[in-house]
């Protein structure tokens, strides 16, 4: 299949799902849409301002790594969760509303734990847009084990 062929049908395909992601987005205006073609409802994909704003202005919430295998992580985490496991974590609030801000190394497991969550009917996530390599691009230090 030529390169040009595949790029059209890529682009079909991500034509596709914005439309259905914002047909189905609903009138809700606090309803924030991740950044990603899963188009999740009540999650937040967030760059490194709006996820210091973020915890600044929501002491109540989990901060959660979920980053495998362990790479540093940002101060004040509340929990080391593998990305894969978020799901059964036996520390996810009972309230589905509690807020839960999520971060990895780049971004990638903190999306998909993210739709884990959502698809569990957690409501009120913020996702680290670019993980702590974004953190720490922003001038931000990394906490380490050792």
């Amino acid at each position: 299949m030529s390169y040009l062929v595949r790029r059209g049908r890529i682009a079909t395909v991500l034509a596709l799902v914005t439309f259905v992601a914002v047909a189905c987005g609903g009138d809700d205006p606090g309803q924030a849409v991740v950044g990603t073609a899963a188009a999740l409802p009540r999650a937040q994909l967030v760059g490194v301002d709006g996820f210091v704003d973020f915890l600044d202005t929501t002491p109540s919430a989990v901060l959660v790594n979920v980053h495998i295998p362990y790479e540093g992580h940002i101060d004040g985490t509340d929990a080391f969760v593998p990305f894969d496991e978020i799901g059964t974590w036996e520390g996810l609030p009972a309230d589905r509303d509690a807020p839960i801000a999520l971060y990895c190394r780049s971004g990638s497991m903190s999306a998909q734990a993210t739709a884990t969550l959502v698809d569990l009917g957690y409501t009120n996530l913020v996702d680290l847009d670019g993980g702590m390599n974004a953190w720490t691009a922003a001038g931000n230090t990394l906490q380490t084990n050792g």
